[in-house]
């Protein structure tokens, strides 16, 4: 029997990789509206019909009544702070900007937090280079002698905003541990697939693991699960999506490996795709087949052959 993992060192690198996520955001009649005018340096808000109520930012519902129907109007770049607090990425704010009667959260720039008192006076200060993004506005800065502006009707408004190309990068290390250290070093180095044996049998569990899923108990010693198996459910993909590692059309497969308890997911290729449906089914017996190089990863197997060469 192959000794357990506490026995059989291993210390691989950490597996770094990457998750992005491109979006496609739309902000909506008021938002939309609102970044449109930080372009032009301006401020919006919504005053709403029933109530009367000003809102700045602009919103599509009013916060204090729920009302929908509402004009946009242009607000002054000055206001009064009415909380703050400060944070590891600096000094946030509520200011009540002139004329609206709800709060704006935002930055408070070129100040200390031994210098903010509740109902001292600010203003805006705007960005370079900024445009169409709630950042147009750098913050807000103390402005003791800024007069009280007014809401006026929004003229000339610029086109609303629609659609922001929004994208999201994830940066991950992960530390294989023991188990998957030793499959993926097994993988890498001698091109074989190795499980844990169950408490109770000789079944191996793969991916390796500390505790049987089952049970909850320890798992047994390694044992080395064979490269043959059968296809126990597939799916063939016709479509293209963000982060396919190869083009449609392709099989994934669920596989029990010769020797396993458990479903290892890859592709199933190197026959007519044509053909998919009538060659690759729950039954079908498969093998590994290896790529030339070798990075210590389940991408080390290219995919899974059919066995029944008068099938391909």
């Amino acid at each position: 029997m192959l000794p357990k993992p506490d026995t059989f060192p291993i210390d691989m690198a950490p597996l770094k990789s990457d998750l992005s996520m491109p979006y496609t955001l739309t902000p909506g009649r008021a938002a939309g509206a609102f970044l449109a005018e930080l372009g032009q340096r301006r401020i919006v808000g919504s005053r709403f019909k029933k109530s009367g109520n000003v809102v700045v930012p602009a919103q599509d519902f009013c916060p204090l009544s729920g009302d929908s129907e509402f004009e946009f109007v242009e607000a002054p770049a000055t206001g009064t702070l009415t909380t703050f607090t400060e944070t590891a990425e600096g000094l946030i704010g509520l200011i009540r900007i002139d004329g609206s009667d709800v709060d704006f959260p935002h930055r408070l720039v070129d100040t200390s937090l031994d210098d903010l008192r509740i109902g001292m006076r600010v203003e805006a200060v705007w960005a370079d280079g900024i445009d169409n993004s709630i950042l147009a506005i750098a913050g807000f800065r103390s402005s003791p002698n800024a007069p009280v502006g007014m809401i006026r009707p929004l003229t000339d408004p610029a086109q609303a905003v629609e659609v922001i190309p929004y994208r999201l990068d994830l940066h991950y290390e992960h530390a294989f541990g023991p188990y998957y250290g030793r499959l993926f070093d097994e993988i890498k180095t001698q091109r074989r697939i190795m499980g844990v044996r169950t408490p109770d049998g000789e079944g191996a569990l793969l991916p390796p693991r500390e505790i049987c899923d089952v049970t909850h108990r320890p798992t047994g010693t390694w044992v080395e699960v064979k490269q043959t198996g059968t296809v126990r459910a597939m799916s063939i993909i016709n479509l293209e999506f963000v982060g396919q590692k190869q083009a449609p059309p392709y099989i994934y497969a669920e596989i029990m490996l010769d020797g396993a308890l458990t479903r290892l997911i890859h592709t199933v290729s190197g026959f007519d795709m044509s053909r998919a449906k009538e060659l690759v089914k729950p039954g079908t017996r498969v093998r590994a087949v290896w790529r030339e190089t070798q990075t210590g990863s389940l991408d080390d197997i290219s995919h899974f052959e059919l066995i029944d060469a008068d099938a391909k």
